[in-house]
């Protein structure tokens, strides 16, 4: 069966939107009519070789949609199930998963190594971004892949549980820890950093300051959760110790993956406090600290992948605060678009502009 696609030929090529031929879902697999796929920094990444995929490819990974077939022995889906695609399904049985952590699975990312299609025109083999290819009307990835959507939660929107949100609010919750009452700084205010910025609000933190280099984030910020606003320069961190009460942040949560932004993050936190990477960065990103600062401001730093979170167990949670409308999802999208459109996505990107771009299909 034919369906458009937005197609990565090569890494650094343009995407094209050509007609794909999915097949029908094979033994432990299901294919799902996508309803919505957000546009990540992540397929940036993916499409410029900052991350590692093999093309030509599919990208799209934060999706939505309806099962509309399974293959032999699946069981926790059926035709007609609404569902949230997870790009890193956790195989259950490797060390990582073992010792309870499954967004460290050894196996996780195995479903973007192999072709999943072919493309309509020669028959060439297609890889998927991330294992889902959500940029496209159609695809098949593995059971483990689909997640019920839960109760409550509008099916286009729901796209954003799947990278964005989940991401964010296990930064706050699994990998910082935020205690209601601590004040956190967030560099970044693209999707995941909205994201993290209203999962602080809800853990009760104060006061959230937001960090981005474009003023015109300011308004998004502020309705996701932000009580202060800096736009990013050279005194940064000294800004942000003026708004922490002079000694800096509890916790700051860098959601750019760039070796400066991560060193301001860094800066920003209090003595004793805690930075969390969430940005992904590229390998030449390298990032420094004496070892007399090391022992000195004792903080602790770390990183984050996906959110450290387990999505079986934080979806249901998180769902309760969309239900309640603590957690507005359709607030963090900043333009709705389609497949043709994702190009112009990228470079908005690019130039630091919008929250989320959302394709609806």
């Amino acid at each position: 069966m034919a369906v458009r696609a937005a197609v990565l030929p090569a890494v650094n090529a343009p995407l094209q939107v050509a007609e794909i031929d999915l097949p029908e879902p094979g033994p432990g697999q299901v294919r799902i009519r996508l309803a919505a796929a957000g546009v990540c920094h992540s397929d940036l990444s993916l499409s410029n070789g900052t991350l590692r995929q093999p093309a030509p490819a599919v990208l799209g990974h934060e999706g939505a949609g309806t099962v509309t077939a399974v293959g032999p022995d699946v069981t926790t889906v059926a035709p007609g199930d609404q569902v949230i695609l997870n790009w890193a399904p956790s195989c259950g049985s490797c060390h990582f998963c073992g010792l309870a952590e499954p967004w460290l699975c050894a196996h996780a990312a195995r479903g973007a190594e192999s072709p999943y299609a072919t493309l309509a025109a020669d028959g060439s083999a297609l890889y998927p971004g991330l294992g889902t290819a959500a940029f496209a009307e159609e695809t098949v990835v593995p059971a483990a892949a689909a997640l019920p959507l839960p109760d409550g939660v509008p099916l286009a929107d729901a796209a954003l549980l799947g990278c964005a949100v989940l991401t964010g609010w296990g930064a706050v919750h699994h990998s910082a820890r935020v205690r209601a009452g601590e004040s956190v700084v967030v560099l970044g205010v693209g999707g995941v950093g909205l994201a993290t910025l209203q999962a602080a609000r809800i853990a009760g933190a104060g006061p959230i300051v937001a960090v981005d280099v474009s003023p015109g984030k300011e308004e998004l910020a502020r309705a996701a959760g932000a009580t202060e606003f800096v736009v990013a320069g050279d005194d940064t961190a000294k800004r942000v110790r003026a708004l922490t009460g002079g000694v800096g942040a509890d916790v700051a949560i860098e959601c750019v993956g760039r070796a400066d932004t991560i060193r301001t993050a860094w800066s920003a936190t209090r003595r004793g406090g805690r930075t969390t990477v969430v940005g992904i960065g590229g390998q030449d990103q390298q990032v420094t600290f004496s070892a007399l600062e090391l022992f000195y401001f004792g903080r602790t730093l770390s990183g984050c992948v996906y959110g450290n979170s387990d999505p079986a167990t934080d979806l249901p949670a998180i769902a309760v605060h969309v239900r309640s409308g603590a957690l507005d999802l359709s607030a963090m999208v900043t333009e709705r678009i389609g497949l043709d459109d994702i190009p112009s996505a990228f470079e908005a990107m690019v130039a630091g502009k919008g929250g989320r771009a959302l394709v609806v299909f």
